[in-house]
Parts: structure tokens; sequence; C-alpha cells
């Protein structure tokens, strides 16, 4: 062992027992050798002789940045050793040392290095290369496995368009190409044939290697020599034969895959897809879902579908019979893939549903086979929403798993409910019969399945988004029977945080159908307030009932009137329990923070159709005990310990956020004008709250929240709220502080 070879061996040290000066010293001197004027010659020679890895990479490595930094300057003579010396190695010749007994990495370098010189050189100065590589292939495994690597670098490094490319390299690609379609793309594939008829039964490493090489250039070569009475059979009896291993199989899939996926013009596509004769392969995909053979012929399947689909696309009305004849054979394998399948191949089948659910539309009216077609893909949607069960606890009780997979679901879902909605406009009765179905089934499930009954829900709250407002007022399709059932609906597991959630949602997307038939107010109201939703155990969903409940509340108006007795008997508990703080639910979000619930009951009761009577009864049974709360709160506060102060502020602020979210549902004309003592009761409550101010100074939330509230009161008393102001502003500029100013 030389220096040179110890220096390499000590710069590539990964084990942490090499003294870190004597690396950097080492990694210098391999770095200076570098610069030699014969580095290429050393380089070749020590890949001839030496046997240590190390050496052998660092000598191809070097091999490698030497040709493309100075190609330009190295002579001839120089050139023509280097390109002799690394071919002879790659053809495995007997003097050439044991390089392709290597690692997979060593031989990968060496490619890379061909592919090099092969940029530089081919086809003007090295015209032979491919040529000259094919006698060598019947020397074995090893040269065919040298081939292939080559091939699939000089794919990577130069051809492959999933890689950004400089125009310069996109040029002597097409050079490459150009050379080679004319003079070795024929004997190559020819070769590849012969390779694979010769060591089927005994060699299915090297014969899938051959296969994943020859599928990377389909996209490119002349598509006769694959797609022809004696190939393309070929690879179908590879797929087919359960005797040789999956991966050798799925290789075989991989390159018809290629073939159906060529480019070309829509009639000659069409033509090839139909003699591909793609039904021979269906049964593959059932044998075993989980299998390496089955994901391949799975997207060897979906492939073929979405080729289809996208040629008849651009064909003339005459021929596109043809192409869905195609589409309706082949799509009972996609449904069953799309059961069975990973994500990333749902996302690549949803978007082909998506486009054949486009296509349809030009097909009407709809044959009794597409609209089967159709409840299939609904089918599909229905599985792929559902949450897995494993996550149930975890998205109950919102932990970060369950968090997470909460997220990730909405994301997978989204392009799922765009399908569904595109299904609603081009079938809107089956796709309405089919929502009712599920819902149907998660009603009268005895076991309260989670994931059935979220799924269901789910489904009729995404179809909501393909009905415009008129569509669900009046309850057209079997939307009048659909709404009554959902109203009606108690699951046995309307506990769980989701399901409560997204039937809430729901029932507020369709609210506006109870718009236009009064007689399901009490339904609407009923599902609303008890423990499907404000009166949920679970303070997630209480909220956001609130929050729910004040919108149905806004669009409803005076239809509740009748209704308002019962509906504040109802809340008389959740109102009380309000300002009873509970510092763990600081976390909750700020716009569903509960206050709605106050908000709600001041559109309901600000409304001019409550007589008066009335309405100052309900406000004041609302006024008068949250004042006293604050009234209370504020004596003795100088005298309050550190423990107990915490607590008393937070009740304040969530007093102050009630009376204002109340004040909201009164009109300025209301209370100054038709009805002068409302006003007089929130000016009374604006003394009460203003004593905050001189008690708690500076105290940034209350401050804050009051100023919020005078805000509200200035909107809500026009004018007649200037008298307060001067007593506010005085209170707030004698501890204001210099940031605030």
């Amino acid at each position: 062992m030389d220096d040179l070879e110890r220096a390499i061996i000590v710069s590539f040290d990964q084990s942490g027992g090499v003294d870190s000066v004597l690396k950097s010293q080492a990694i210098v001197f391999c770095q200076h050798i570098k610069e030699a004027p014969t580095i290429c010659r050393l380089c070749v020679e020590k890949l001839r002789f030496c046997q240590i890895v190390q050496v052998q990479f660092w000598c191809l490595q070097t091999l490698h940045e030497a040709i493309r930094a100075k190609y330009s300057s190295i002579s001839s003579e120089e050139k023509d050793f280097i390109k002799k010396s690394v071919f002879s190695i790659a053809c495995y010749d007997e003097d050439c040392g044991g390089l392709l007994a290597g690692p997979p990495f060593i031989k990968n370098k060496l490619a890379q290095v061909i592919v090099t010189l092969i940029y530089f050189e081919y086809p003007l100065i090295w015209p032979s290369v491919f040529v000259d590589f094919l006698p060598h292939l019947s020397k074995g495994g090893v040269v065919i496995d040298m081939f292939c690597r080559v091939l699939n670098a000089l794919d990577d490094e130069l051809i492959s368009l999933d890689y950004p490319r400089r125009s310069e390299e996109v040029a002597v690609a097409g050079q490459v190409k150009d050379a080679m379609r004319q003079q070795c793309v024929p004997q190559i594939v020819r070769a590849c044939y012969d390779i694979l008829s010769m060591y089927r039964n005994s060699d299915s490493e090297i014969c899938a290697a051959v296969l994943d090489t020859l599928r990377r250039y389909i996209s490119w070569i002349d598509i006769s020599l694959i797609a022809n009475d004696v190939f393309l059979p070929f690879l179908f009896e590879l797929m087919l034969f359960d005797g040789i291993p999956e991966q050798f199989r799925g290789a075989a899939a991989g390159c018809v895959l290629a073939v159906v996926s060529k480019r070309m013009d829509p009639q000659s596509k069409l033509s090839l897809l139909k003699n591909v004769q793609i039904s021979r392969v269906f049964g593959l995909v059932s044998d075993n879902s989980d299998s390496e053979l089955a994901s391949r012929v799975a997207s060897l399947l979906t492939g073929y579908a979405v080729e289809v689909l996208e040629c008849s696309k651009r064909l003339t009305e005459e021929t596109k019979g043809t192409s869905f004849e195609l589409l309706d054979e082949v799509l009972p394998s996609v449904f069953y893939i799309m059961q069975n399948c990973e994500v990333d191949t749902a996302f690549s089948i949803v978007q082909f549903f998506s486009g054949y659910v486009s296509a349809m539309k030009s097909l009407s009216p709809l044959t009794e086979k597409r609209l089967y077609h159709v409840s299939q893909i609904l089918e599909v949607i229905r599985s792929q929403i559902r949450y897995d069960p494993i996550y149930r606890d975890n998205l109950d009780t919102l932990d970060k798993i369950g968090k997470e997979e909460e997220d990730r679901m909405v994301e997978y879902r989204k392009d799922f409910f765009v399908l569904l909605r595109s299904i609603g406009r081009v079938a809107p009765d089956i796709t309405q019969a089919f929502i009712r179905n599920s819902l149907d089934a998660a009603v009268t499930s005895s076991g309260g399945n989670i994931e059935e009954v979220e799924a269901a829900l789910s489904l009729l709250y995404a179809l909501g988004e393909s009905l415009n407002e008129e569509t669900i007022r009046s309850g057209k399709g079997l939307l009048s029977d659909l709404v009554p059932k959902l109203l009606a609906s108690r699951f046995p597991c309307h506990s769980n945080r989701v399901v409560a959630l997204v039937y809430l949602d729901t029932i507020t997307r369709y609210a506006k159908f109870v718009q236009e038939n009064t007689q399901y107010i009490p339904m609407l109201l009923t599902a609303f307030l008890d423990e499907r939703g404000i009166h949920h155990p679970n303070i997630n969903v209480s909220r956001r009932a609130s929050y729910l409940f004040m919108r149905v509340v806004k669009s409803l108006k005076s239809n509740l009137v009748p209704f308002i007795e019962t509906i504040l008997q109802s809340l008389q508990d959740i109102v009380a329990q309000f300002t009873n703080v509970d510092y763990s639910l600081k976390a909750l979000s700020a716009s569903e923070d509960g206050s709605h619930i106050f908000e709600a009951i001041g559109i309901l009761i600000g409304m001019e159709d409550v007589p008066v009577e009335r309405q100052s009864g309900y406000l004041s049974s609302l006024l008068t005990p949250l004042c006293h709360q604050v009234e209370g709160l504020l004596l003795n506060s100088e005298i309050l310990t550190i423990e107990e102060a915490p607590g008393k502020i937070a009740t304040i602020q969530q007093v102050i956020m009630a009376i204002n979210a109340l004040s909201k549902g009164f009109s300025e004309r209301l209370v100054t004008a038709s009805r002068p003592g409302i006003g007089l009761m929130f000016k009374k409550t604006l003394d009460v709250l203003l004593q905050i101010l001189v008690v708690y100074p500076k105290i940034e939330p209350l401050r804050s929240k009051v100023m919020s509230f005078i805000h509200r009161m200035v909107d809500t008393l026009g004018a007649s709220v200037f008298p307060y102001l001067p007593k506010a502003l005085e209170q707030l500029l004698a501890e204001i502080e210099i940031v605030e100013t």
C-alpha cells in the first residue's frame, strides 16, 4: 500500500478512530495529488490493480471530475487511454481488475464516468460505444448489469425530463437520442429480448434490471420495437407466470405501463390501447393486494385508464365510443384498486375519476352502466374518507396524534369532496340517493360505528357545496327527505367529538331549508339545544354549537319569536356557567369562546317583533345578575390574595364579553328611538363596567375589554352615550402607558 492509498483510506474514515489532524493532512495530500498532470493515468492504474473500495471510489470520482472540468485541455492520446481503459473495465476484461465484483456504488460511479465521456464524444468521436458493448453481454450477468447501469446513468444524467436541464444539456440529449435511434436502439432492444428469454428461469434479478432499464427508454424510442406481436405478448407472459419472482413480473408491468403512456396522436394511441388486451391482468390485482406485483399492476391499470380517458378527450364524437368501451372494461379493476390502495395511488385515481365524471357530461342521457359506475365511484369516495378506527380515541381527546391525523384527513379528503360535487352535478339523483342510503345505514346501525356515521355526515355536508341556495331552500330532489331525517337523527356515537362537530356543521349548512319549511324549526332547535349541540359534554363541541346556533338565529330571526321562551329556558344553565372560568380552556379558539350564545340571545330578544314588556324582562333578567356579579367582584378588591386575584379578574372579563355579545343584537334605532327604556338599561350597565377602570386601572386585559364595550355602546347608543365618555376617557388617560399613545 503506497502513500496515496493510505491517505485515501484515512480521508474516508468515519469511525472516529483517526486523529483529526492526520485526517486533515490526508485530505490535503489527496487534493494535491488531484492537481498532478498525470492524475488520470494514475487513477486508471489504481483501478486496474487496487482492490481497496475506498481507493476505487476516489479514483473514479477524480476521473469524473477531471473529465467534466478539463475535457478540452486533455490530450487526444490521454482521452483515448481513459476511454479504452474504463470501457475494458466495464466489459470485465480479465486484465483490467475485478472492479465489477465490487459494491453497487462503485459500479454506478464507473457508469457515471462512461456517461461523461459519452456526453462529450458520442456520436462524433466515439460512435461505437453502445454497439461495442453488445458482444460483451454474452459474458453474463455481471456485464449485463454494468450495461444497464450505463444506460440508467445516461438517462439520469442527460436524457430524463424528470430533472431540470440546461439548454446545452437538452441539445446534447437530443443529439444522443437521434444517433441512438439511427444506430443502435433496435440492437439494444433485441439484446434485451434475448437476455430475458435466456435468463428468465435462471436469473430473475438481472432480468428485472434489464426491464427497468428498458422502461426508461420506451418513451422516446420507436414504439413498434416493443408494441409488436412478439415483445408485448412476451411481457404479458412474464407478468402472468407465477413461477418467477414478483420483482421480475412487476418490472414487466412497468414496461407495459411505459408502452401505454407513450405520447402519440389520439387515433394511433387508441389503436395501441385496444391491442394491449389489458384484461389479461385484471386478476392480478385481487390475488394479493399487498404484494409488490399487485402494486405494479395496479399502477399499470390506473395508468391505462388515465390514458384511455385522455385519448377520449382528443377524439371526435364518432370515435369516442370505442374509448368509453375500453373504460367500461377496465373500471371494475380500478374500483377494486381504489378500495385497497395506498394514499399515493389513491390520489392519482381520484384525479382519473374526476376526469371520467367530467367526460360523462357529454354523454346524455347516462346509460344504466354509466350510472352503475357513478354509484361505484360514490362507494369508493365513502370508503376513502373514513377515518382509520385506530385513531378513534385520539381524535376524540384531541391529543397530538389525533390532531395530526385529523389534519391529514382534512387534506386527504379535499380531492374526494371535489369529486363528489362533480358527480352531484352530473348525476344529482343518484348522488342524493346514495347519501340518503348512507345516512339510513348510519342511523340504523346498532353499534354506532363512528367511522361510518362520520363519513355519511361528511358526504351530506360536502354535497351542499354543489347545491345552490334555491335548491337547498326548496328541498329539491331528495333533500326534503334528507334534511328532516338529519335533524331527527340521534346516533349512539354522538358523544364522539368528530361526529358531533360534523353533524352541527351539516345541519347549519341545510338550515336554509328550514327557513322555507318552518314546521321543522322545533327539530332544528332541539338538535342545537340538546346534548347533540350546546349541551354536548365536550366543551369544544358545545362552544362550536354556540357559534353555529348564533348563525342560524341570524338567518331565521323572526321565525324564532314563538320559541324565545323555550330557547331561553334551555340556555339558563349555559348562561350561568359561562362566567365560571375554567383555566384549562385557555387554548380554545378565541373565535369560539362561548360568548356567541349571548350574541344569539341578543339577536333573539333584540327584534322589534318581541313585545316591549317581554323584551325588557328578558334583557333585565340577563343584565341584572351579570352587573351584580361585577359589583360583587369589585368589592374589597384591595384585600385580594395573590391566589384570588387571577380568578376574579378572569370572571370579570367573561362578564364583559357576555354583555358585549348580548348588545350586538340591539340596533341603535330600537334603543334610542322606538324603545329608549332598553337604551337606559345599557347605560346603567356601562356605569357599572366603567367602575372596573377605577378599581383595576392597570390590568391591561380588563382595560381592553372595557374599551371594546365602550366602542360597542357608541355603535348601539349613538349620541346618547356621549355624556358617559368624559368619565371613561378621564380614567383611561390617567393610567395610560407611553406605549399606548
